[in-house]
């Protein structure tokens, strides 16, 4: 009869020393998903998740997290994506949103083909929600803004092609701009005047739409005839009208300053300001003296024009109120094709005050281009600039009232989106109606963030090749560790 063998103690060791191991295993795991849980929800609560991207792409201005700290209504966004073809950078921007806003701003993710009812409901005459697109609401105003794919780019022109590029991507600066539409308690409302031969609504459907996406309200309106009264906190804009004011539009217009509303002029050199004089006298009554021609640049100095082009003024640009950030952000390159000049004069009554905006070069000159002048050759008898190009001014009216109008010789530079792309005009505008209604738009000066990753440089290889090296040796470091422990057992 065999006797009943020892216990194997090793094996015994074995066993317990495994299932030790696996219990750690499992709560290693355990822990691991719990960790990678907790930092969704922390993401999505607190925004802690650090962005690494080379443009920081999903990280918030400082001018964001003030607007979304000061938020006084709540706002809710609609993300219409289909499953599986979101845009990350983006959704990941509105969950950075949410967090910062402390629960003001919530946001799902919506199929529009699956929500038909959620697009009718935010459709318009000229607008109808797609995929792609964001409808960000407000209840409390009942205003709402849908962004699309093309309001997250900045466009720059390729001055050797002539097309298009990508410049920037500004997912920020309109999202931010779009809150701030919705939440506000009034919208600055930008009247165009119609009637008198001015810019029709498809010559400034540019200015409309960059106007409207930077928080305006942009209507047009007529006053013969109808029953329209401007509002002193209207602006009041006249794209280079052709026919003069009647006798009662100027008497409308006059009661319209005199409560401290505010004008913008353009006055094209081709215009027939002289044969206007309703119209001309409301440009005096602010200082703005339009003069006959167009401003030729000297072709010598050609940092005063574009592309051999005397006609395609690049403007000095002066620093008053509208421009003076514009100079210290380094946004002072503007375009002029075909431009009028003004009177420049120090003589003004105490109640006004006339400031120059934009000059002409030194060498530049005035042509009158009149009957069988055709030439913009340089001609004895033409005047010598310096010129006014573009002007500002206040006026104090009788009853206590500020009053501020601007004029430019130029209505392309303002309505052209070419122009915007190519130069900073687009800022201009945006400085000029702040200055004209005494406001400041929020978003308006978030930079947009690179479009493209920058070129490699000596700079850019060497933490790679540090890594290159590191992790070779790393590994190699721990295997000898590994077999020195076997080695010494």
């Amino acid at each position: 009869m065999k006797k009943a063998g020892k216990p194997n103690r090793n094996r015994s060791a074995k066993l317990r020393t495994g299932g030790a191991s696996a219990l750690m295993l499992v709560i290693l795991i355990a822990a691991l998903i719990a960790l990678n849980i907790g930092a969704g929800v922390l993401e999505k609560r607190y925004g802690w998740r650090a962005d690494y991207s080379f443009n920081s792409i999903s990280t918030h201005s400082g001018e964001t997290r003030e607007l979304l700290s000061d938020l006084k209504h709540p706002v809710h966004i609609w993300a219409l994506f289909r499953n599986g073809d979101e845009d990350a950078p983006l959704l990941e921007l509105l969950d950075r949103y949410a967090a910062a806003s402390g629960g003001k701003i919530t946001w799902e993710q919506a199929d529009p083909g699956l929500n038909p009812a959620l697009t009718v409901r935010f459709s318009t005459e000229t607008l109808t929600p797609g995929e792609s697109d964001l409808i960000i609401w407000c209840e409390e105003t009942g205003r709402f803004r849908v962004l699309g794919p093309d309001d997250y780019v900045d466009l720059s022109i390729d001055q050797e092609t002539g097309e298009y590029t990508y410049a920037g991507w500004t997912y920020e600066r309109s999202i931010t701009m779009a809150v701030d539409y919705v939440t506000r308690e009034r919208v600055p409302r930008i009247v165009i005047l119609q009637g008198h031969g001015e810019l029709n609504p498809e010559e400034t459907a540019d200015y409309e739409s960059m106007m409207a996406a930077n928080q305006y309200e942009v209507v047009y309106e007529t006053l013969e005839g109808t029953q329209y009264i401007p509002e002193p906190t209207d602006l009041l804009v006249m794209f280079s009208p052709l026919r003069d004011l009647t006798d009662a539009e100027l008497g409308v217009l006059t009661e319209y300053a005199a409560r401290g509303g505010s004008f913008l002029f353009t006055c094209d050199f081709s215009d027939p300001v002289e044969g206007m004089p309703n119209f001309s006298t409301l440009l005096r009554s602010y200082g703005f003296l339009p003069r006959m021609g167009v401003v030729i640049a000297d072709e010598k100095a050609t940092d005063t024009y574009y592309s051999g082009m005397p006609t395609y003024l690049i403007p000095e640009v002066v620093s008053t109120d509208i421009t003076m950030d514009m100079i210290a952000a380094g946004q002072n390159h503007l375009l002029l094709p075909g431009c009028r000049a003004f009177e420049e004069t120090e003589e003004s009554d105490r109640n006004l005050t006339v400031l120059p905006v934009l000059r002409s070069g030194e060498t530049s000159y005035l042509k009158v281009l009149a009957g069988e002048t055709t030439s913009i050759d340089r001609a004895e008898g033409d005047a010598q600039g310096p010129f006014a190009l573009a002007l500002e001014a206040r006026r104090i009216t009788a009853e206590g009232y500020l009053s501020r109008a601007f004029v430019i010789g130029c209505s392309s530079a303002l309505t052209q989106q070419q122009i915007y792309a190519m130069t900073d005009t687009a800022q201009l505008n945006l400085k000029v109606a702040d200055f004209l209604m005494n406001t400041v738009q929020t978003g308006g000066t978030i930079a947009a963030k690179d479009a493209l990753r920058p070129a490699l440089g000596i700079g850019s290889l060497t933490l790679g090749s540090v890594m290159i090296v590191a992790l070779p040796a790393a590994v190699l470091l721990m295997a000898m560790l590994v077999l020195y422990r076997r080695r010494s057992r």
